[in-house]
């Protein structure tokens, strides 16, 4: 399993449009095949910063879905929004505690 981490930086006046499109979408990036967990999440402190995190089966399961008509679909909306570059990180567990 891995673990996907995503910065979105958004223009202030663009959230709404996002969290929006977010809403409308988020159940479908959830049932897409091997992805197992998927949550937004915020800057305290920055509020126009946020983050998905999700869990997939495997980096060939991540790869499938960024190269799927849906995240295309999402994408092309959602990087019309942003303020800043996006950041990514993949993670492979190393540890359970």
């Amino acid at each position: 399993m891995i673990t996907r981490i995503v910065k979105l930086s958004f223009d202030i006046d663009k959230i709404d449009d996002f969290l929006e499109n977010f809403h409308q979408t988020k159940n479908q990036i959830r049932e897409f095949k091997g992805c197992k967990h998927l949550e937004l999440l915020r800057m305290k402190d920055q509020g126009n910063v946020f983050m998905t995190y999700s869990f997939w089966d495997d980096e060939s399961c991540l790869n499938n879905y960024r190269n799927s008509d849906l995240f295309k679909g999402i994408w092309s909306i959602t990087k019309k929004m942003f303020s800043d570059k996006p950041e990514a990180w993949t993670l492979i567990q190393e540890e359970v505690l």
